[in-house]
Formats: C-alpha cells, structure tokens, sequence
C-alpha cells in the first residue's frame, strides 16, 4: 500500500513537471536539462581538468565559426567547429573542437556560466520552433550539482593548439531536425542537424 501511494505521488510530480511522455508542456519557458542519475552519470563520459578526446562517431565537421576569443594577455583568434549533435534517446551529446589560430586562446572558463566554474556549462541548445532553451543536464538538482560536460580549467591554448570539448543536453522534440547552439564569447550557431 505504501509503495502504491508513493508511486503515485512521483508520476503525479513528474508528470506536472512534464517529465512523463504526453504531459503538458508550455511554451516559451527556459527549460533545465533534468538531472542524470548516477547510472547515467556513469556510462558518460567523465569531466576531466585537461583536454579531452570527443566520442569517435562523432567527427564530421557540421558548422563552424571563426572568432575572437578573451580578453587582455589571453586574447586571440579561434576556429570552433562542431562536430556532432547526436540524439540517443531522451538526451543529446554536443560535441566541438576549439583551435588556436593566432594568439592565446582562453577556454579556461569562457564557456562557462560562473567565474571560478571551469566547465562548458554556458553552452545552450536553442529550439526558435518551440521557443525553448535547453542548459546543459546536471547529475544532481542541488547547489553543487555538476555539469555533465567538458571540464576546461588550465586551458590556455597556444597557436595550432586545439582542444575537444562536449556537453549533454535532454533532447529536443522528435520532430526537431535542426537546432541553434549559443556558445557565450563565441556566438550562435543557426540550424544545426541532429543525428
């Protein structure tokens, strides 16, 4: 009987929050990326202070973008290329490669959303159709939740340098083929394909 009531209570939760398929859903609204649990966590590719490799069947350049990154001494020329945008079941993985052009490039924690956080949690998905926003999923719902994404700290990268970040984000609607990415410092991407 308790588990029945308790059951009960969380599918009425989850689907006020839109969680379950079918639930309403409004329009306009920021959306969050829903907590992954820790069997997700698990299986997703861990945060590391250094630079890391992007899963391999994700290598195809599918937009890029060649800009100026930083400020002061850590100022110079970048080319951002994404490289995958790929749907597996309710949540997709971004994938990008940041190369130094010209200059000191800071990814130290330019894609951030804080000063001292040194990850790419700034990073958003943006669905015009739908009018919604999607940050980047977090593996927890309290204050010290962290990203399920790239961790930059140290990242200073010298011309020719490059470095292969990504971010987990929950999916868009089925029917969503083509989505903008908002990187901050470095701009929006328009209609990107997802896989």
């Amino acid at each position: 009987m308790r588990k029945t009531i308790v059951l009960a209570v969380a599918a009425a939760a989850l689907a006020g929050c839109g969680v379950l398929p079918g639930a309403p859903q409004g329009g306009g609204e920021e959306r969050r990326s829903r907590p992954v649990s820790e069997s997700t966590t698990a299986s997703a590719p861990e945060r590391q202070p250094t630079q890391e490799s992007a899963p391999p069947q994700q290598s195809a350049v599918i937009a890029s973008k060649e800009t100026k990154v930083g400020s002061g001494d850590m100022y110079g020329e970048a080319r951002v290329d994404l490289t995958g945008l790929k749907r597996q079941g309710r949540t997709a993985t971004l994938t990008w490669v940041v190369t130094a052009l010209d200059g000191k490039v800071n990814v130290h924690n330019g894609l951030s959303t804080g000063t001292l956080d040194f990850t790419v949690s700034g990073v958003a998905l943006i669905d015009p159709v739908n009018a919604k926003r999607y940050r980047v999923a977090r593996n927890g719902t309290g204050a010290d939740a962290e990203c399920v994404c790239s961790g930059t700290q140290g990242q200073f990268l010298e011309k020719g340098e490059a470095s292969t970040l990504y971010a987990v984000f929950a999916a868009p609607p089925a029917d969503v083929s083509t989505i903008n990415v908002e990187m901050p410092g470095i701009g929006v991407f328009t209609d990107v394909p997802i896989a």
